[in-house]
């Protein structure tokens, strides 16, 4: 596999504001790059403000980035400006046979291995947002579910014409007993928030994902799930932006989780560790398959910048797909991450923690397993 190309940029810019004085940051932004934050009718291509997390995604002349970086060089309200990068959601690819006969007869292999399917938290009162592709909301298996929806994709409702999104919320939250069996849900009761900040092309912005963050803090999530994101080359400086947005969350009691990337064709080569979840205080997830062998996709450690921090059931998974199919299995770190993004709900449930100490929890009680930190982190998420 070769390199991966610079990251793909939109040509907006993301702003980071001081956390206390967003207002005179918005009306700095706007004196450089021309609009009036007063106006009231400010067209989102121009301007878009993100108040729980002190973020700005600007449409700027590229002849003004030397201005922005000015105003980001002096004191004042703007702090640090980065150009928006196009995301996706990591390809999860379909699999043909189960790789091991697990006896999924009843709960899937991932409840099993997570030890979701022994444990008495259910997720009951919590809620949890996943950021995706969106979902299916005709899906049989969630008829009198309590989710809440929006879309930040111009032109797109929620529904998911993707499918990745309704299965990243199948097993962060789907059900234990449904018609058809086996269950596959790890916080089955949780209070489920899906944002689609992915198209139904499987790709979006920074500015949609921050949105979505915005939107899970405001309404008050424990835990936001990213199966999302972009390949990087090694040792590319992780965002900023996004590492001062994740301790803005943890400060207010959101735990961010993301996958690592499946960009990795091991054992030939190791992948870094995506955007943005590389970031140092957004929780990276690896993927391992039924063996507790770490899958050839799964990104890791390949530098010094980001890290893995846990693992989870990430090949062979079983989950709500898109209708008409119902259910599809599917391989990648995108299915590992809302394993741990369920399980991280399950110990809000049980503990109480939120932010800084949900995070210490999840990955304190992680499994160790015989395989590199470089790879799994922790080790293996586990349900209280």
């Amino acid at each position: 596999m070769t390199e991966p190309a610079e990251v793909e940029t939109t040509g907006r810019f993301l702003v980071l504001l001081q956390e206390d004085a967003v207002e005179e940051g918005v009306a700095e932004l706007g004196a450089i790059a021309g609009f009036d934050p007063n106006s009231g009718d400010l067209d989102a291509e121009t301007v878009q403000v993100f108040p729980e997390l002190g973020v700005a995604v600007v449409s700027a002349d590229p002849n003004l980035l030397a201005e922005l970086n000015g105003a980001a060089e002096r004191p004042g309200p703007v702090q640090i400006v980065e150009p928006e990068r196009v995301v996706h959601a990591f390809a999860a690819r379909e699999e043909e046979e189960p790789e091991e006969a697990a006896d999924e007869s009843v709960l899937t292999w991932g409840l099993q291995a997570t030890g979701s399917d022994v444990s008495t938290a259910t997720g009951k009162g919590i809620k949890l947002a996943v950021l995706d592709t969106g979902w299916e909301k005709n899906h049989p298996d969630f008829a009198g579910r309590a989710i809440t929806t929006k879309s930040f994709i111009a032109g797109e409702d929620v529904q998911d014409g993707h499918g990745h999104g309704t299965h990243c919320i199948g097993t962060s939250a789907g059900p234990r007993k449904p018609a058809t069996l086996p269950g596959y849900g790890v916080a089955f009761e949780a209070e489920i928030f899906a944002g689609k900040v992915l198209s139904n092309a499987g790709s979006g912005s920074d500015g949609g994902i921050l949105a979505g963050i915005d939107w899970a803090i405001s309404n008050g999530c424990a835990v936001i799930s990213m199966s999302l994101g972009a390949d990087v080359p090694v040792n590319t400086p992780y965002s900023q932006i996004y590492e001062t947005v994740a301790q803005r969350a943890l400060a207010k009691g959101t735990l961010i989780i993301a996958a690592s990337g499946n960009a990795s064709t091991r054992p030939a080569r190791v992948a870094p560790v995506g955007h943005p979840a590389r970031c140092p205080s957004i929780i990276a997830v690896a993927a391992i398959d039924v063996n507790r062998a770490i899958a050839s996709f799964s990104s890791g450690s390949a530098d010094r910048i980001g890290q893995i921090d846990v693992c989870g059931p990430g090949v062979d998974v079983y989950s709500s797909f898109k209708l008409p199919d119902k259910y599809r299995r599917l391989r990648g770190t995108s299915m590992a991450t809302p394993h741990a993004a369920g399980v991280a709900v399950l110990i809000a449930e049980k503990t109480g923690a939120r932010g800084y100490e949900l995070w210490a929890r999840l990955v304190g009680t992680a499994l160790r397993l015989p395989l590199p930190s470089t790879d799994i982190g922790a080790g293996l998420v586990q349900a209280p």
